[in-house]
Parts: structure tokens; C-alpha cells; sequence
């Protein structure tokens, strides 16, 4: 008796499921895509393990670019759906940014661990650079994304990500339209006049959190202030990123913030 009574309500739910219509007639103006961000990672690994990696249950990425034998790019989650890639993150004041970006992942190994415990970090397949670029212009445009909404693994999460790397040429964004690029005779000019007195704490602090990045705002030296500045020079400096403040760095951050107004 109960089976089948259950029956019966399972049958009439359906048909209400059938019988469902919705009219679509009409499309709001106020809307845009979910998407703010596109955050760009490194793999640490190759293709294969990459590739079971992000789809297996604990992490995922939107895209991965792959290397060998020539690049090709993996779709392995739909845009309008949510992958986990960024973490714990923050950009320009939003946080858990998995809900509002695409994640990119590139098969590439990062760096390698030498005896010294240096890092000895690797280039990027120029093939790779290209194709990514090529997919950028593609979700910046279809998105309807502002310059700068594509940023690193190591800007949004500096305290704990190094990746894309100091060797990920952001120029060639920038070259691309896809970033801003601080001007050079500018900077060559606000370093000049920061070599003869470098701002505080306190200034770099306030610059760094304009740009984009979380930082602390208590006007010391700490930890997480030097690996804020370290993800800023790894992007615009890449040839020394020690998270030691000095007069290009204030520069380059004074330049593009200039040009952010």
C-alpha cells in the first residue's frame, strides 16, 4: 500500500516537473557576466598527472593549456559553472574569488629545488605563451573585462602561491592589451627621485593595496608585507623579487598607479 502511494506522488511530481513552462520572451538589460577575474597558475607537473589532477574531486580549472607534443587547450569546466583553483584569495577588496573567475591552469614544472635551496626556475614554451594569449583575448572580450582582470595565483594569494613565476611574461600581456604596463621613461624618472629618499612602509603598503593586492596597513616591515611586494616584483621585476623595498619598486608602483586613475 505505501509503495504505492509513493508511486503515485512520484508520478505526479514528475508531471509537474513536465508541465513546468517558462516563458522567455523578455531579457533584463541589467545583468553582466559573473566572471571579473581570469587567474592564471602553473601546474608544478606534466600533462598526464595534470590532467588527473584537475579532474579528479579536489581542485580544477576551467582551462589547461597543455604542452607536449604541441600545446592544445583543455576545457574542464564550463565558465557559468564555478571550478576550484584560487583558494583562499582576495583581489581589489572581493575574496574567494573562485566564484567570480576563470581559472587557467598551464602544464609547466615551475622551478627546481638546488642544493643551496636557490630556486631554479623554468621558461615557458613560447608556443604555450601564444595559444594563452589567444584564449585571453577570447574571455577578456567575451566577458567584457577591464584591463588588469587578468592576474596571478601569486597576486590573489600571495602569502602561500608563487605561481605563474618571475619567468611568465606578463610583458607580452601587456604588449597583448590584455594588462597594464608601468611607462618606462616614467619610471626611470620616480626612481631617480626615490633613490634619494625611499618611502615607508606605510607608502608601500598603501600603493600595493591600490593596485590590487591584500596587505597589511600597520606601517611595519613584516613578513606578509615583504611577500606582497615580492608577488608585485615577480610581475614587474622579475630579475630581483626578494620582497626588499627600493627605489624601482617604489617607482614601478607609483607609475601604474598613476595610470590606473
Amino acid at each position: 500500500m505505501k509503495s504505492a502511494l509513493l508511486l503515485v506522488v512520484l508520478l505526479a511530481l514528475a508531471g509537474c516537473a513536465d508541465r513546468l513552462s517558462i516563458n522567455t520572451d523578455y531579457l533584463s538589460q541589467g545583468q553582466s557576466s559573473r566572471v571579473q577575474y581570469i587567474v592564471l597558475h602553473y601546474t608544478s607537473t606534466d600533462l598526464a598527472h595534470s590532467l588527473a589532477l584537475l579532474t579528479g574531486p579536489d581542485v580544477s580549472s576551467h582551462y589547461l593549456i597543455g604542452d607536449q607534443p604541441a600545446p592544445i587547450i583543455y576545457r574542464l569546466v564550463d565558465e557559468e559553472r564555478r571550478s576550484w583553483h584560487a583558494g583562499e584569495s582576495e583581489w581589489q577588496g572581493r575574496t574567494w574569488l573562485n566564484a567570480s573567475s576563470i581559472g587557467v591552469e598551464i602544464v609547466h614544472p615551475g622551478y627546481r629545488t638546488l642544493a643551496d635551496g636557490s630556486r631554479e626556475w623554468q621558461p615557458y614554451s613560447p608556443a604555450q605563451i601564444n595559444l594563452l594569449i589567444t584564449l585571453l583575448e577570447d574571455l577578456v572580450k567575451r566577458h567584457q573585462l577591464p584591463p588588469d582582470s587578468v592576474i596571478g595565483h601569486s597576486d590573489v594569494a600571495p602569502q602561500r602561491k608563487v605561481d605563474p613565476g618571475p619567468l611568465f611574461p606578463w610583458q607580452r600581456l601587456a604588449e597583448a592589451g590584455l594588462i597594464r604596463w608601468p611607462d618606462e621613461a616614467a619610471v626611470l624618472q620616480a626612481r631617480a627621485r626615490h633613490a634619494q629618499q625611499l618611502p615607508d612602509a606605510a607608502w608601500f603598503q598603501v600603493q600595493l593595496g591600490r593596485v590590487g593586492y591584500r596587505v597589511p596597513m600597520h606601517g611595519e616591515w613584516d613578513d606578509a608585507t615583504r611577500n606582497v611586494l615580492a608577488a608585485f616584483q615577480m610581475k614587474y621585476r622579475p630579475q630581483r623579487h626578494d620582497g626588499l623595498p627600493d627605489a624601482e619598486s617604489a617607482a614601478l608602483l607609483e607609475v601604474l598607479n598613476a595610470s590606473l586613475q
